[in-house]
């Protein structure tokens, strides 16, 4: 014996066996199979669309590859060309850190210096690199440098300057790292016509890589 229903999608009748209404009681079949494979089609197609459309990002080499100089030169070309360019890199967070630092005019190197600490912090190495990226630009220089750390640029632009009138104190508690952002801080102020900019870091940019690359040095046999 089968029962019988009436699709609520195309409106033809169906039949269900009487076994499968006795597995499931109090069920009221509302949408024949065929209708119902529809639907199922529809919802993976959605899906899978969905999955298509939704961007991967794409690892960059210097991140992963911790490339030598020459090679993030053949490997990135965008800009900017001009300028002074900062990087930190600490491996642990305290752990063994490095900074570096490239002067660039017209695409070409100027300067550049790099260094490393045994047992440090990215944030300390950040600003290692700016003090050597200040140091590195007379004091009537006009120049912008770029640095990838948002903390060092407020610090510098933003900030700095507050904590100095309250004797170098936070309201939320005592700057960290205080002494290298004094110097960095002293030699901005030192440097009127240098402004601090941030930039996006892995994003493409050949001298930003350059410097990142420049900061982990001390992790290869090759510069």
């Amino acid at each position: 014996m089968a029962s019988t229903f009436t699709c609520r999608e195309c409106g033809t009748s169906f039949s269900v066996k009487a076994e499968t209404l006795a597995r499931y009681p109090g069920w009221q079949p509302a949408i024949c199979w065929p209708c119902k494979q529809k639907q199922g089609k529809a919802s993976g197609g959605r899906k899978a669309a969905s999955k298509k459309r939704r961007p991967r990002r794409k690892p960059t080499a210097t991140q992963e590859e911790n490339l030598p100089l020459s090679q993030v030169l053949e490997r990135y070309t965008d800009g900017p060309f001009d300028g002074v360019f900062t990087d930190g890199a600490c491996t642990g967070n305290p752990g063994p850190g490095g900074w570096g630092t490239v002067w660039v005019e017209g695409n070409e190197v100027i300067e550049q210096r790099h260094g490393h600490d045994p047992q440090t912090t990215n944030n300390r190495m950040e600003l290692e690199a700016l003090i050597a990226g200040y140091e590195m630009l007379p004091e009537d220089s006009e120049a912008t440098i770029w640095s990838d750390s948002k903390l060092c640029v407020q610090t510098i632009n933003e900030w700095a300057a507050g904590w100095q009138r309250r004797g170098w104190q936070r309201k939320t508690g005592p700057v960290k790292n205080l002494e290298l952002v004094k110097r960095a801080y002293a030699l901005s102020t030192s440097r009127p016509k240098v402004t601090l900019k941030w930039i996006k870091a892995h994003n493409g940019s050949r001298w930003n890589e350059y410097a990142d690359s420049l900061a982990t040095a001390f992790q290869r046999d090759e510069l």
